[in-house]
């Protein structure tokens, strides 16, 4: 396992070096979106119409972060479960989105996609949105406002702590961590 501080643009020669289990501090412009949004985002396909973000070499949270306190950039914001995108994934990765940020397994047709266009899947640590949010420095309101905390964000980070969880290469570490641990013990 390695450790990589990374920035976005996060392009496919950086996702490229990336292998389940490495630990990463993510910096840059990352967004939010959670299943309503995606589904928004592939109807806007299917009627042949531009999507409202360049997902292009982007990496999208899959978070819907609370109203921000007084003082505060935003809410808390933890990962929500990243099978709930599995329906919509494949059709952005094939647009180029090169990274996702959640929790829990991705499907075998997220996985083949991922592959076919050299994407990375991140796991955030769940259950500590406040942790999340203290790395955003920045976070505007892009689209789909009508969806509250589903709507899609812009946010700035720095330094969010992530672990490779599939990588580029089929590498899975929900499927070959636990062999690898107990091996060790």
């Amino acid at each position: 396992m390695t450790e990589h501080r990374i920035s976005t643009p996060f392009t496919q020669e950086k996702a490229a070096a990336l292998r389940a289990g490495d630990r990463v501090l993510l910096s840059g412009v990352i967004y939010t979106a959670r299943d309503a949004a995606h589904k928004r985002l592939c109807e806007c396909l299917e009627r042949g119409e531009p999507l409202p973000i360049d997902v292009r070499d982007a990496v999208i949270y899959y978070a819907g972060p609370t109203p921000a306190r007084p003082g505060q950039v935003i809410g808390s914001c933890g990962p929500t479960t990243s099978g709930r995108m599995d329906a919509y994934a494949p059709t952005l990765l094939r647009l180029g989105l090169r990274g996702m940020i959640g929790k829990g397994a991705r499907n075998q047709a997220v996985a083949q996609a991922m592959q076919e266009t050299g994407a990375v899947y991140f796991a955030a640590i769940g259950g500590a949105g406040a942790l999340a949010a203290a790395c955003v420095k920045e976070a505007e309101l892009v689209c789909y406002e009508d969806l509250g905390s589903e709507a899609i964000r812009r946010l700035v980070v720095e330094d969010m702590p992530l672990t490779v969880v599939l990588d580029s290469l089929g590498n899975d570490l929900y499927r070959d961590g636990p062999e690898a641990y107990r091996n060790q013990r």
